[in-house]
């Protein structure tokens, strides 16, 4: 067991092109109690800053949405010490005016997903981390300002519907999504946004548009798994662009954001979670 200054201050969940075309950048293990994450995790130095990189899918993607061990990645990004996570997504639009090849910058989620493992408070003193405004503002803002410096559509607010995958919607689901005003839907947001902030690290979404949801808002045809990686393929660049000046314009201060505030009352006897008292568990170079 390792007791160690932070190896990480800023968490990314995406896949092994971000660190690709970084220099100096070295893989750990992280042992969970809720078992392996998906893959080793990359660290590296983006602009000074301490960075820690995860595919949630694995590296060749071969673990789908619904069987992602989303407790344990988020718990082993918390072990390396980070703060805050980007936590870009593939999704398709539920609104004509939500076009494939833009981006939107989240600030709710609806959770349609089924069975999973979405808490680290399973008792025995009930703990209640309220999702309210799971986004942290402070990130939205600064993604939003980022994407727009690089020439990309941007959406500032969105709300992400996460279904449980891996099949997509009927066109009956998709309609009453788009119905509801929903802007955005995906597989994965649920429950990793919500489990970061029940560690107390910020977490911002930037959900990349790949194609209009069963076709039905837009007259499209339905989506099919080639063509969501055909457009995602094209935006890899882009994102990883906003990704890696996303973390340069951080705040330096991390404690700042408001996801550790959100711990605060938040347990049946009125005290406070308290998730910088996580065990260390072993990390491996």
């Amino acid at each position: 067991m390792n007791k160690m200054e932070p190896r990480a201050e800023i968490g990314v969940f995406g896949g092994s092109g971000f660190y690709s075309l970084l220099s100096d950048v070295r893989e750990v293990k992280v042992d969970t109690p809720y078992g392996p994450p998906s893959d080793k995790i990359a660290l590296a130095s983006v602009g000074g800053r301490k960075v820690a990189f995860l595919p949630r899918h694995g590296r060749e993607h071969s673990i789908p949405p619904h069987l992602i061990n989303y407790r344990a990645n988020v718990w082993a990004m918390r072990a390396l010490g980070v703060r805050a996570v980007i936590s870009p997504c593939a999704a398709g639009s539920l609104q004509a005016h939500v076009k494939p090849g833009d981006f939107v910058v989240c600030d709710q989620f609806v959770d349609r997903t089924t069975g999973r493992k979405d808490t680290f408070y399973e008792g025995p003193i009930v703990t209640h981390v309220s999702p309210a405004d799971t986004y942290d503002p402070v990130l939205r803002k600064l993604a939003i300002e980022t994407i727009r410096d690089h020439g990309i559509p941007c959406h500032e607010t969105g709300t992400v519907v996460v279904i449980q995958g891996p099949r997509f919607s009927t066109k009956a689901e998709s309609m009453w999504f788009t119905s509801m005003g929903w802007q955005v839907i995906n597989m994965t947001q649920y429950p990793e946004a919500y489990l970061c902030r029940e560690l107390g690290m910020a977490v911002v979404n930037i959900s990349l548009i790949t194609d209009y949801d069963c076709g039905v808002v837009a007259d499209a045809s339905a989506v099919t798994a080639h063509d969501v990686l055909e457009v995602f393929r094209t935006n890899s660049e882009r994102i990883k662009a906003v990704v890696l000046d996303l973390i340069s314009r951080m705040p330096q201060d991390l404690s700042t954001l408001g996801a550790a505030q959100a711990l605060q009352y938040s347990r049946g006897d009125g005290g406070s979670a308290d998730p910088l008292d996580i065990r260390l568990f072993e990390i491996l170079d």
